[in-house]
């Protein structure tokens, strides 16, 4: 997504052989993935995000794990500016910001072709006009990746060949090009880096028509390549006026084309995510949500990733208060304090599953000194009884408090009972 046009993108509805440099690790087909974090610990790479104006020291005040490099003028249309001519300035400032800080897990989308390398003609692509298009020299791309890929080697681990490229704002070629590109930044990226990992390109699956129609063609001519991914990916921004049931509603429809597919069991991730987005038409207006709304629904939406086995949810974005989507993330913000205080709560846990019954979900996390709980209610303020063993109960601001007598917990949004 990208400010000046989330209004746009709702309503935006044969190069050389490539010698195979690595086999993609085959695997079975993707089964139930809401039992594969059982019994794993979690980490803080769950808790992913996008920081705008990294590129230029800015840095969240808040943990989180894992950082996506999108709309920070890294793409591939703002460095190669002409045919072998690189400015490596804003992705070398990115990374360098996010070592300053500690931060070593990062990933870079390496979209965006420069005008000078496409003959497909978009003014409205993103991140740069024309930016949309497939390159008309594969050989150029081929060069791109492997130009990045050598100079970060080490520093940069995790390569995303697309963002949401079943929108023609991002890109309009064929799903079977998409695929060779993949196949080829896989290939030279392992050739250079066999320990780095590449993210399948990202599918919007907000927009029924452009999701249903790309992503499973898409899939078929992955498979053809041998699955040349490590991770599958999508965005699951729900409509403007949907919640976190419409955004699962999404992401089981994702995960059920990878089943249908027969796509490997790899590790799924969500690399882009907010609420409220906008469009398209005056029916779905953008949404402002806030306060305890914020807050519940980015914790909601971390623990239902884990109830779906989504190991990575990448919010968008941290910055300054931005009215195009819904929750904001900065400092002193809802979203923000509720993110970093469920860190508190679950990182260094072992995820014991999640159990919803009439709409009540209880998970389970242990811990050294027994098993704690995260309560929530997926419609509304809903009551809980808290088995006698739970003292305290704790709240998405940080704040924790005995738990009444009667052992009666009621609640709207996420809140941890523990010993």
């Amino acid at each position: 997504m990208r400010t000046r046009t989330r209004n746009l993108l709702a309503c935006l509805i044969a190069g050389a052989l490539v010698i195979p440099l690595a086999t993609p690790a085959q695997a079975a087909p993707i089964g139930n993935p809401a039992n594969n974090l059982k019994g794993t610990v979690i980490k803080d790479s769950l808790f992913g995000l996008h920081v705008k104006d990294a590129q230029n020291g800015v840095w969240p005040n808040i943990n989180f794990g894992s950082i996506r490099l999108w709309d920070n003028a890294t793409a591939w249309a703002n460095i190669e500016t002409s045919k072998g001519v690189f400015n490596w300035t804003a992705l070398d400032n990115s990374v360098a910001n996010a070592n300053k800080n500690g931060m070593t897990d990062i990933l870079m989308v390496l979209s965006g072709t420069p005008a000078w390398a496409t003959s497909q003609r978009n003014p409205t692509a993103l991140p740069a006009p024309d930016a949309s298009g497939v390159p008309t020299n594969m050989a150029d791309w081929d060069n791109w990746v492997r130009a990045v890929a050598t100079r970060y080697k080490g520093k940069i681990k995790i390569y995303q060949p697309w963002n949401e490229a079943n929108l023609s704002t991002f890109f309009t070629g064929t799903p079977a090009q998409l695929a060779d590109l993949t196949k080829r930044a896989y290939d030279i990226i392992k050739g250079i880096d066999p320990s780095a990992t590449i993210v399948a390109p990202s599918t919007g699956t907000r927009l029924g028509g452009p999701f249903k129609k790309f992503y499973p063609a898409y899939l078929r001519e992955l498979e053809a390549l041998g699955w040349p991914v490590d991770v599958w990916a999508a965005h699951t921004y729900p409509a403007s006026l949907g919640n976190t049931n419409d955004r699962q509603i999404l992401a089981n429809a994702w995960i059920d084309f990878l089943k249908a597919a027969g796509a490997p069991n790899l590790p799924l991730w969500d690399t882009e995510n907010n609420y409220g987005l906008g469009g398209p038409g005056p029916q779905n207006p953008e949404q402002d949500i806030e306060g305890s709304q914020a807050a519940n629904w980015t914790a909601i939406t971390y623990l239902d990733a884990l109830r779906l086995g989504i190991s990575r949810v990448y919010m968008y974005q941290w910055g300054p208060y931005n009215d195009l989507w819904g929750i904001q993330y900065n400092q002193g913000a809802a979203g923000a304090v509720a993110m970093d205080t469920l860190q508190d709560w679950i990182v260094g846990t072992t995820y014991q599953g999640c159990k919803e019954v009439n709409r009540k979900v209880t998970c389970k996390f242990s811990a050294q000194g027994g098993i704690n709980q995260v309560i929530y209610s997926e419609t509304g303020s809903k009551t809980f009884k808290a088995k006698k063993q739970y003292k305290q109960m704790c709240q998405l601001d940080g704040k924790c408090s005995a738990i009444p007598a009667n052992g009666k917990v009621r609640t709207d949004g996420p809140v941890l009972l523990k010993r």
